[in-house]
């Protein structure tokens, strides 16, 4: 049946083929199986077999085809590990916004000792409730929140975009380097370190029960050029829908 094969596949026989010369090629054919078939082959049954043996114990030795044959083939093993979860992803409402990342704010305000909604006002102004979050050169999130800029101090991963900051008042555009973040609760927990560990925040610390006071103080620190940054944070805490979530959260919580 090989030769049969090879032979239909062939592009035909050439100026001196005729019937009679097919005849004697088949008849060659023949007695080759015949010969083969009497003898060891063409050696493939060995082949396998070595094949097969380098993939068992060395107790497979001595084995025929028909004992591989007759063998079990015990399936891969499967990895009990569960494959890590995707960062969630924002919608780009505010409801979804601070539903979304209200377990984080809520975890970092309280090592703060703010309220989770001043937070999540901050972040919103930041990134526009998610809709100008920075994302790096293949297009994937930055999930950075906060806008904390990538200094020397800094050896995590890092995006370059384009800013909008303000000297002497006036709004400069200029390119500058941020930090990366793999997820949203690290850049929550970035942002507490940030402001921990930098000397010219304690001020804002200590006020940091009064959300107006503490972006006060944060501003005037430098943590932003934009002179009405506690300005817009604060309109947008008054709003009703950081409230509503906030309200939403300690309903659940009593029940």
């Amino acid at each position: 049946m090989m030769l049969r094969s090879m032979r239909d596949a062939s592009f035909g026989g050439g100026l001196l083929d005729s019937q009679q010369s097919r005849f004697y090629r088949d008849m060659y054919d023949q007695q080759l199986a015949i010969e083969l078939s009497s003898q060891r082959g063409l050696g493939l049954a060995e082949v396998i077999k070595r094949q097969l043996q380098g993939m068992q114990p060395a107790s497979g030795a001595g084995r025929t085809p028909t004992d591989y044959r007759a063998q079990t083939i015990a399936p891969a093993p499967v990895d009990p590990a569960t494959p890590a979860e995707a960062p969630p992803v924002l919608d780009g409402t505010p409801e979804g916004f601070v539903h979304t990342l209200w377990p984080a704010a809520e975890k970092a305000a309280r090592e703060l000792g703010l309220p989770p909604e001043a937070l999540l006002a901050q972040a919103a102004l930041e990134t526009g409730w998610d809709a100008h979050v920075m994302t790096r050169a293949d297009g994937s999130s930055s999930h950075n929140l906060f806008g904390i800029k990538a200094d020397e101090r800094w050896s995590g991963e890092r995006v370059t975009v384009t800013t909008l900051e303000y000297r002497d008042g006036v709004a400069v555009r200029t390119r500058a380097d941020f930090r990366a973040y793999t997820d949203w609760e690290e850049s929550f927990t970035d942002y507490v370190r940030f402001v921990r560990d930098n000397p010219r925040y304690r001020q804002a610390l200590e006020v940091a029960d009064d959300p107006q006071r503490y972006f006060e103080a944060l501003q005037k620190a430098g943590y932003a050029t934009d002179p009405a940054y506690a300005e817009k944070i604060q309109r947008i805490l008054e709003r009703g829908t950081l409230h509503t979530a906030a309200m939403d959260k300690e309903g659940a919580r009593a029940g």
